[in-house]
């Protein structure tokens, strides 16, 4: 009798030892963080005073006048924004140029010395209010370089600076991301100014504590490291934060992250759907196409970012037809790609399940539970045997990135209905990771995780057929 007692004290022992709660691998993300990264896909809209004089940066001396659109309708920004699967709108609200889209008290240089709507405009005004309409998100990019502000490279600019973001962040509702841009230039007195960060995002802290920041060091989100629409095979959230800071000229050292970063601080892919930022004209024939931009979303999105996806509105104060076009095209085909193949009748097994956390997780479709393989597990795998061959051309797989991010490399192992098999070797998942290959009808998938920075925690794993004219990835 004390013998089975003994023995089920030890198996009680070892259920409770294996049931414990996994320690997570710092650094984590915020709450707030989670939750901008489920956003996923929203806008950038660029029209300032550079629309009308077709610049993409502007001196400083313009004329407020020449700001000046016929037909401007924030509530078409909105509606084609939400329409298109945008979850939020960023607005440059002031640019280099210094030239401010509200009635500032803290410079001259707005829409209040215009003669749209006798200075009585205000375009943040106007977007917060059709954003909020829609139901989508507000946010604000304010350029810290004024090339027209006569305090710009002295001490005093950095608290007209942060008198600017009171305003924002105090008149205009939420804010759901602050946007820092890292250029820093000659101000009109020959000057470049030495910013205040720290003045900067405790303002933002203050006042919209729930904002995300953005900026090449974050401190929230950071810049991807190119404009050209795409994350990288490896691409970390974490990073050595306090290393470097907005404008750091050996950025292309940390844009893939860092594996042991102190920081969690995830990309954001900022790319605009035409080759210029602003608008101009003889642009209007060369926008991105739906086909592209389904290609751009796969390499950042599917890539441990986010798509901030600009959109240059023209001299009416509209959103072009071609680009509008564009992007519901663009949301069609999410629509029609972003549609898991596996059915219940799928079999999906793992190497090893950690007590608590099964494979069932996998398919759950919920961002809060996760399979666990086993600690002792030194190559775990995912195998799924389909019912029957299915044409595809990707795979998604996600980690439960408030666990930490944890895969260092992983395997994808592919097996088309005629038993030819296709190795593809990639390096980190995070938020999101979508793996593109040539389209065929596979059989059997196996995902083998090579290295992980502790135990190997999956939420969710789909399987694609990208609806495209192209079948190969855009980005290798």
């Amino acid at each position: 009798m004390k013998k089975i007692i003994i023995i089920s004290v030890i198996l009680l022992t070892n259920f409770l030892s294996s049931a414990q709660n996994i320690p997570v691998i710092n650094p984590i993300p915020s709450k707030k963080q989670v939750d901008w990264q489920a956003l996923e896909y929203y806008g950038f809209i660029h029209f300032n005073m550079n629309t009308f004089t077709n610049l993409e940066w502007g001196e400083g001396q313009e004329n407020p006048n020449n700001f000046n659109p016929t037909n401007l309708d924030c509530n078409q920004w909105a509606r084609i924004a939400k329409n298109s699967g945008m979850k939020g709108l960023i607005l440059t609200v002031k640019h280099h140029d210094g030239f401010a889209l509200y009635p500032s008290k803290y410079t001259k240089h707005t829409v209040a010395k215009s003669n749209w709507k006798n200075g009585k405009g205000d375009v943040v005004k106007d977007l917060s209010q059709a954003c909020k309409k829609y139901g989508i998100k507000f946010g604000i990019y304010l350029s810290p370089w004024d090339r027209n502000h006569p305090d710009y490279g002295t001490d005093k600019y950095n608290l007209v600076y942060a008198a600017m973001q009171k305003e924002l962040l105090t008149n205009y509702g939420p804010i759901f991301e602050f946007w820092y841009d890292g250029a820093n230039g000659e101000g009109p007195n020959g000057k470049k100014q030495i910013y205040n960060w720290p003045l900067f995002n405790n303002t933002v802290l203050k006042y919209q504590p729930n904002a995300i920041q953005f900026s090449d060091s974050g401190p929230d989100i950071r810049w991807v490291g190119n404009e050209r629409g795409f994350a990288y095979d490896k691409t970390w959230s974490p990073i050595n934060r306090d290393e470097i800071y907005p404008g750091f000229p050996k950025f292309d050292l940390y844009r893939n992250g860092q594996q042991n970063g102190s920081h969690w601080v995830s990309p954001e892919v900022d790319v605009s759907i035409r080759p210029g930022w602003y608008y101009h004209a003889d642009q209007d024939l060369k926008v991105k196409s739906p086909d592209s931009l389904l290609k751009i979303y796969v390499a950042s999105v599917g890539r441990n970012a986010n798509l901030l996806l600009n959109i240059p509105v023209d001299r009416r104060g509209l959103i072009h037809p071609n680009d509008s076009i564009s992007m519901m095209g663009f949301k069609h085909l999410r629509d029609k790609s972003l549609v898991n193949l596996l059915t219940k009748n799928d079999q999906i097994s793992t190497s090893s399940n950690y007590v608590g956390h099964p494979n069932s997780g996998l398919i759950d479709k919920s961002s809060k539970t996760f399979w666990a393989a086993n600690d002792a597990d030194q190559i775990p795998r995912i195998s799924i045997k389909l019912q029957e061959s299915k044409l595809m051309n990707a795979v998604l797989i996600q980690e439960p990135i408030f666990m930490g991010q944890r895969i260092i490399q992983f395997k994808v192992l592919l097996t088309d209905e005629n038993g030819t098999k296709e190795e593809i070797i990639c390096q980190t998942i995070g938020n999101k990771r979508i793996v593109p290959f040539k389209q065929k009808k596979i059989k059997n998938i196996e995902i083998e995780f090579l290295k992980s920075k502790g135990q190997v925690l999956i939420s969710n794993v789909e399987v694609l057929n990208l609806i495209s004219t192209r079948n190969e990835p855009l980005y290798q």
